[in-house]
């Protein structure tokens, strides 16, 4: 879930707890946690598909909550959300069964949003946000608008879903000029759909063996397909300079890669030596790479079985 504040044309500052979440992922998609947060999906021009979603209610008093959807982008290497509710080629294809929603205190309401992709619609990935919004009270001329939303990563095309693909190119190590240590690693897209970076990193063999770890991405890096863009990860300030043994793994939804390198930390406010990883580990693609082999090998031996058979029969 993610969730933004816009000023509107009225005053007023709204203090309601709401919130917005996703209650269903397609069959297809149950192993990608983006499809339990965000709506991640591959369609055939003149597809109709239905989600459900939940609003609630966590103040003490009644709120109005208004459903819709909005136009969005991946701009900077960031998922960004139009200004109120500015459309796009996507939102056009969406409606929601409940638009206005008066829920009561401490209680929650469902609904349904639809998204029909007409039948002549181009090839491509598309971007919105299905938003719920409460206003603020206010007799003034600017109202402040309170809104949460679920993010919208919708492919188009004929047949199979594009590949969803990702490439850790180089580790670089840094100081702020506080002394924080962090280490930033340049990522490549390499597939056909926008990818939402997270992860952990740790580190070993370090000074008299020392470890430490895991330490969180920072989240918020978004790559379109072909972007390169950089993921930071920000570590305890006492940390020495090294060396150490990096181990970063970064995932977009059940897209997964992990890397090794070996990193010294410089000096207060400086930037080290980029390192290229010298280990890497791609277990979706193994694990496909690995499944196709070994459905080759049992083919091949299922044959050679029968031709032993058909011999013996003869």
């Amino acid at each position: 879930m993610s969730a933004d504040q816009v000023m509107d044309e009225e005053s007023g500052e709204p203090e309601a707890q709401f919130g917005l979440r996703l209650l269903e992922a397609p069959v297809v998609r149950r192993d990608d946690p983006r499809a339990y947060t965000s709506i991640v999906d591959h369609l055939n021009p003149g597809t109709t598909i239905e989600r459900r979603v939940e609003v609630s209610n966590k103040s003490p008093e009644p709120l109005r909550i208004d459903l819709y959807a909005a136009a969005a982008s991946i701009n900077k290497r960031t998922f960004t959300f139009a200004a109120g509710r500015a459309q796009n080629e996507l939102t056009e294809w969406i409606s929601v069964d409940h638009p206005v929603l008066e829920v009561p205190p401490d209680s929650k309401q469902t609904a349904r949003v639809t998204i029909q992709v007409p039948r002549r619609a181009s090839r491509g990935e598309r971007y919105g946000v299905v938003w719920a919004a409460v206003a603020g009270a206010g007799k003034g001329n600017v109202k402040l608008v309170s809104r949460v939303g679920i993010r919208i990563y919708l492919d188009i095309g004929p047949g199979g879903e594009p590949p969803s693909a990702f490439r850790i190119e180089k580790l670089t190590p840094a100081r702020s000029r506080e002394g924080q240590p962090r280490i930033t690693a340049q990522v490549r897209n390499t597939g056909e759909r926008a990818l939402e970076m997270s992860g952990k990193l740790w580190l070993s063999e370090g000074p008299a063996g020392l470890r430490a770890g895991p330490f969180p991405v920072t989240r918020g890096t978004t790559l379109a397909p072909g972007d390169t863009g950089l993921v930071s990860v920000a570590l305890d300030d006492g940390l020495p300079n090294g060396p150490w043994k990096a181990r970063l793994s970064l995932a977009s939804g059940r897209v997964k890669e992990t890397v090794t390198a070996t990193i010294t930390f410089p000096s207060v406010g400086m930037q080290g030596s980029s390192v290229i990883p010298d280990f890497a580990q791609r277990p979706s693609t193994l694990s496909w790479g690995l499944g196709a082999l070994l459905a080759i090998l049992a083919a091949v031996g299922i044959r050679r079985l029968k031709r032993r058979l058909g011999r013996r029969g003869d």
